[in-house]
């Protein structure tokens, strides 16, 4: 096979990528439905039967405990492929929200959300691999962005069905939390249909030359191939945590780790309970405040794909962290004030903080090079569910300790110290500011 062809990264957007990109928005969608309707689901179940806040906390942080799974999927997406665990990742998440029928029982709930949360991690740490190794290089960066759009259509959704579905009685809240099938369902058959190319990239990375050749032009064309860098690389040696901390990718883990770890302790904490939240801030229409908020998640991240193609990664990581924690100081100090006036500030910060989640997939591919991407988006992932976990675990307790101002402290403490971490440390990822 003649190898001297144009490197298929540079080949223009096509139906293939189109079909590959769609794969990961139908999947985004599934998993911000899951990991949002928990907190819904347990407000729901709490109507109905009384659950401790330890339990609230433990079953509401379930998936998030279990995509901290991603560093060894992505281990093993870096050894087998991507493709195979794409393939089967959705029928599986499906069958463990259907589950959620069929027990009542808090200690099964929470180990069938920790294996729908290890679903999704395959998702999430695979997943965005296997896109950034088949997109082109000049639409990856704005295409990844964008994902958290579909990301956030799935959550909001999901705060809309559990608030509204009802009609099942004591089960209802059980209903509410299987509805996450649906998504699962919808993505698993049309990757089934569609049947996923093997990312190129990857294969290359094995020393598998010729049968990346023979991929890429079954869906490019012929005059597309590997590029010369690609062609040379040798089969790499096995990724552990001892590389991703050596000297050349320490800064890089420690900094995608933290501040993603940061974001999703504010994020999941006051999202997914934030039925819980709002009761306690007494800021007036609890439903209606929801729905604001949700609106507002929405247009943060617009507002975010807007942002992430006009300043630098290092401005827009620490303005999201800096100017979210100045909205909740702001909401504390005026806990006096009217009730229109703190919607309003809630608003903000919900705009301020959903608006960085646009850098969640791109920024931590873009830290990482071919052969040890999965394996360091992994690691990044899972550093960062220790962080949503813990925000979802503790938001219930310290709400019930110290009532709503004492867990917006926690936030604003942790959002500070994501911010200046990101000063200290955060590398410039932008090929348009990385030249300056």
């Amino acid at each position: 096979m003649n190898y001297t062809k144009k490197d298929y990264k540079k080949a223009p957007l096509s139906t293939i990528h189109l079909k590959i990109y769609l794969t990961l928005i139908l999947g985004q969608i599934a998993c911000g439905y899951a990991l949002g309707i928990i907190g819904t689901g347990i407000a729901r179940a709490q109507q109905t039967m009384t659950i401790s806040d330890f339990w609230v906390g433990l079953v509401g942080a379930g998936s998030l405990l279990g995509l901290a799974g991603s560093a060894l999927v992505g281990k093993i997406a870096d050894q087998v492929g991507r493709r195979q665990m794409l393939m089967i990742d959705m029928y599986l998440f499906s069958i463990f929200s259907l589950g959620q029928l069929l027990t009542q029982n808090m200690a099964i709930l929470f180990v069938l959300r920790v294996l729908i949360g290890l679903m999704i991690a395959i998702d999430y740490t695979v997943g965005n691999a296997w896109l950034v190794e088949w997109l082109p290089a000049k639409q990856s960066g704005k295409l990844q962005s964008q994902l958290i759009v579909y990301w956030t259509l799935g959550f909001i959704a999901s705060y809309l069905v559990g608030t509204f579905v009802g009609g099942f009685g004591s089960h209802t809240w059980q209903v509410i939390l299987a509805t996450g099938a649906v998504p699962g369902l919808i993505t698993a058959a049309y990757r089934s249909m569609f049947r996923l190319p093997s990312s190129p990239s990857w294969l290359a990375s094995q020393g598998k030359n010729h049968k990346a050749q023979k991929v890429i032009q079954k869906h490019l064309g012929k005059r597309w191939g590997l590029s010369l860098k690609q062609l040379r690389n040798q089969t790499p040696d096995d990724i552990g945590l001892k590389t991703l901390f050596s000297p050349a990718y320490r800064r890089r883990t420690i900094v995608g780790g933290t501040f993603y770890a940061c974001q999703a302790f504010a994020f999941f904490g006051v999202s997914i309970f934030l039925p819980i939240l709002l009761a306690n801030m007494h800021l007036g229409n609890d439903l209606l405040s929801g729905i604001i908020y949700n609106i507002c998640v929405f247009a943060g991240v617009m507002l975010g794909s807007w942002l992430f193609r006009r300043i630098s990664r290092r401005a827009f990581l620490m303005g999201t962290f800096f100017l979210s924690a100045l909205a909740m100081i702001l909401l504390i100090i005026g806990q006096a004030w009217s009730p229109l006036v703190q919607i309003g500030l809630f608003a903000c910060f919900a705009i301020l903080l959903s608006a960085g989640l646009v850098l969640d997939y791109p920024y931590p591919t873009e830290l990482f090079d071919i052969k040890v991407r999965a394996s360091g988006v992994g690691a990044c992932i899972t550093i960062s569910r220790f962080g949503a976990a813990s925000g979802t675990f503790l938001l219930p307790v310290l709400t019930n300790l110290g009532g709503s101002r004492l867990a917006m402290i926690v936030c604003i403490i942790v959002l500070l110290v994501g911010g200046l971490v990101c000063l200290v440390w955060a590398p410039e990822t932008s090929p348009r500011f990385r030249q300056k």
